[in-house]
C-alpha cells in the first residue's frame, strides 16, 4: 500500500487524534493494548486499521546502534519553541497536551513543521539495542502541506523533569475530573513554557515509519533523540494515573525493519 502524502496525511493525523479520544475509529472499532483489541489484532479491528497489519514501514522499532549509519547530510533539528497555550486531554489510550494554536516549530531538512500536540507512552515504544525505557514522549508536528514529523524523547527515572513540573497540578485535576466525567475530558493547562524542551540535541536517530496507534498511517518522519532524559517516578505515575488499568501500559511492540536503515545525526566535532 502506497503511503499517503500531502493533505491526505494531515487529515489522517487529525482523524487519528479524534479516534484516539474514543480509543476507536469513526465506525466504533475499539482498540487497546491487551486481549482481543491489543496490537496483534489492530489490523483486523476495522477497515481503517489495515495498515497496522499490512504496512511495511511501521513504528516503533528497535534502534540497533551498530547498524545505524551516520549521514553527514542530516541537518540539526532547529527548534522554535517558546510558550504556548495548552490543553491536557485524556485520550483513553494516553495523556496528551494539545496546542490548538500551535506550540512553535521544528525545522526538519529545511522544512518547518508546527507542533500540534505531545503525548506520552509508558513504557517506551522505541528501544535502543533492545533496551526499553520507562517513558517516551512523542511531539507531533505537521507541515503546511500536510506531512508529519515526530520528535521522540526517551526518559529514565531520576531527577524531576522541569517541563512536566509545570503540569503537576493540571495532571492532578485531570485525574480528579476523570473519576467523574466521560473519557475525553479536557483540562486547560494555561500558558506552558516549552523552553525545557529546547535543550541542545547533539545526536538523534532518523527513520521513516508510521503512527504507533491505529490507523498506523505511514510516511511519518521520526527523529529519536539519543540523549535519554530524566523524570521522577511520581511524574511518570501522574501521566498514567488518569488512564484505566488496561491503558497504563500503552506501548506498541517494536515492528520489523523490512530493510529500512536508521540514520544518525551528530554535532560536528569542534
Amino acid at each position: 500500500m502506497s503511503a499517503p502524502t500531502g493533505n491526505a496525511v494531515f487529515l489522517l493525523l487529525l482523524a487519528a487524534c479524534c479516534a484516539a479520544t474514543l480509543a476507536c475509529d469513526p465506525n466504533g472499532a475499539k482498540f487497546g493494548y491487551v486481549g482481543s483489541v491489543g496490537p496483534d489484532h489492530w489490523g483486523a479491528l476495522s477497515p481503517n486499521f489495515t495498515e497496522c497489519a499490512l504496512g511495511t514501514n511501521q513504528s516503533p522499532i528497535d534502534i540497533a546502534t551498530a547498524a545505524a549509519v551516520y549521514n553527514p547530510a542530516l541537518q540539526p533539528l532547529h527548534r522554535d519553541y517558546t510558550v504556548a497555550n495548552g490543553t491536557l486531554v485524556d485520550n483513553v489510550v494516553n495523556i496528551a497536551l494539545r496546542f490548538d494554536a500551535g506550540g512553535g516549530n521544528v525545522t526538519v531538512d529545511w522544512k518547518p513543521y508546527r507542533l500540534k500536540q505531545m503525548h506520552w507512552h509508558s513504557p517506551s515504544e522505541h528501544t535502543i539495542n533492545g533496551q526499553r525505557f520507562p517513558v517516551e514522549l512523542h511531539m507531533v508536528h505537521a507541515s503546511d502541506d500536510g506531512n508529519v514529523t515526530v520528535v521522540a524523547m526517551l526518559y529514565r527515572f531520576g531527577r524531576p523533569d522541569p517541563f512536566l513540573a509545570q503540569l503537576q497540578e493540571k495532571l492532578a485535576a485531570l485525574y480528579a475530573e476523570g473519576c467523574d466525567a466521560e473519557k475525553g475530558v479536557l483540562v486547560p493547562a494555561g500558558v506552558v513554557s516549552l523552553w525545557p524542551l529546547r535543550l541542545r540535541w547533539h545526536m538523534y536517530y532518523r527513520y521513516v515509519g508510521s503512527f504507533t496507534t491505529p490507523p498506523c498511517t505511514e510516511n511519518v518522519v521520526w527523529s529519536i533523540l539519543a540523549q535519554v532524559r530524566e523524570m521522577s517516578v511520581d511524574q511518570a505515575a501522574a501521566l498514567t494515573a488518569p488512564l484505566e488499568q488496561d491503558y497504563r501500559r500503552n506501548n506498541r511492540p517494536t515492528q520489523p525493519m523490512n530493510g529500512r536503515v536508521v540514520q544518525v545525526y551528530r554535532t560536528a566535532a569542534p
